[in-house]
């Protein structure tokens, strides 16, 4: 291969995704402004350890950022004790699981078919790490927690880790009401709020710390618009945050990649300026595009709940094919999202499974609202219900994206 089939590569990624509707709930775009400050010489560079107390030298100005940073994510997300270390959700899971579980000892979660991430599971970090998993008892109907059937099951199993928030969340989980019986068999609570950080940092989902969360793991690129990465909050104890951040160096990590530190403050100060109305458009625009694509006929999941409280919806697409079928047709139309396991599939059949995830967060930024929302449904009708050709659809998409090119809810 060639330089310049290296750049054709890139250029044809690059337009091909801005004539695309971009609905994977695991992705946002990121804005200008943090863009200037992604690429630098920090890229370059090495700061192992704490700002202040590293272990290479040349890193003056990185000590200051960072430092600077840790105080503008405390100030977001009210926490009292903030990483900004971890490169990945599942890095920062990782150190938090090693910190606070032994070999062998119990982390309970909502599991896949509950909404869990991948790491929570045996098959991903915790059975990395030797952990023991066990379920929460999910209730489908209400695509939620079973407070009390769980609670019972915590008193049962006795687990040192309970993990609540994860890939699919569609409403807030029972954070409070499980603080109280964690504190009665000696567990830690832990929520991933990788999908939802920046309907939390915008005051528009729940707030898990407040509620009573000790730490909440997550990664920095979803409905946060930042650079792909990770971060740790708590306002637990000192002693316990210190022995996460020993998990996170020298034990998983050495350099954590520099370049995301400022870009990750200018979307910091982006969800303190615009999160709020950021935020609640997210949440306009998914229950908008729900309530159209079930006027449409798609089986959404609860209808009787207005489908969602954060940014994604999920629909059951067994009677159009299943979801690697819809989700591969929709691609050919430039109509991006991703097959999903729902939680009445068999947890095996990851590869097929019966739903589609959909997020509306990045069409958001991009200035989206409900009328667009329900224009996308109907593109999305024309070839799943009607059976349109994806091809001819697809030119409708590439010009309706046309009028939405500029990123808003940034400086």
């Amino acid at each position: 291969m060639q330089k310049e089939e290296i750049f054709k590569i890139v250029e044809k990624q690059n337009k091909w995704r801005s004539e695309c509707l971009n609905l994977i709930a695991s992705e946002n775009i990121t804005s200008p402004e943090h863009d200037k400050v992604y690429v630098s010489d920090f890229m370059h560079r090495y700061a192992e350890g704490l700002p202040f107390k590293r272990y290479y030298q040349g890193a003056i100005y990185i000590d200051e950022l960072e430092s600077k940073a840790v105080e503008l994510a405390k100030d977001v997300f009210h926490a009292k004790y903030v990483d900004l270390r971890p490169i990945s959700g599942a890095m920062a899971n990782m150190a938090v699981f090693s910190a606070l579980g032994d070999y062998g000892s119990v982390l309970l979660s909502p599991g896949v078919l509950g909404g869990s991430h991948i790491s929570h599971e045996k098959f991903g970090v915790a059975g990395i790490l030797g952990l023991k998993t066990e379920h929460a008892i999910f209730d489908k109907k209400e695509y939620n927690i079973d407070t009390d059937a769980t609670i019972k099951k915590i008193r049962e199993v006795k687990p040192k880790i309970v993990v609540l928030g994860g890939s699919v969340i569609l409403f807030p989980h029972p954070v409070s009401e499980f603080r109280k019986v964690c504190d009665e068999v000696g567990a830690k609570l832990i929520y991933d709020a990788a999908h939802v950080l920046g309907l939390i940092g915008g005051r528009k989902f729940q707030d898990p710390l407040k509620e009573g969360a000790e730490i909440i793991s997550s990664s920095t690129h979803k409905t946060f618009p930042g650079p792909q990465g990770g971060i740790i909050l708590s306002n637990s104890d000192e002693k316990t945050f210190k022995k996460i951040q020993s998990k996170i160096f020298p034990g998983l990590i050495s350099n954590h990649h520099l370049h995301r530190i400022p870009s990750m403050m200018i979307a910091a100060l982006e969800i303190k300026e615009f999160g709020e109305d950021y935020a609640t458009q997210t949440i306009k625009n998914a229950k908008a595009l729900g309530r159209a694509m079930y006027e449409y006929g798609f089986d959404v999941l609860c209808p009787d709940k207005d489908f969602t409280e954060s940014h994604q919806i999920l629909v059951d697409v067994r009677k159009n094919g299943g979801g690697k079928k819809v989700a591969s047709t929709l691609e050919k139309a430039n109509i991006i999202l991703n097959k999903n396991i729902l939680a009445f599939d068999d947890v095996n059949n990851s590869d097929d499974p019966s739903g589609l995830r959909i997020g509306v967060q990045e069409m958001t930024r991009y200035g989206m609202k409900e009328s667009e929302m329900k224009y996308i449904a109907e593109l999305m009708k024309k070839i799943v219900m009607d059976g349109k050709n994806p091809e001819s659809v697809r030119e409708e998409v590439i010009e309706f994206r046309k009028k939405f090119q500029k990123i808003h809810y940034c400086f």
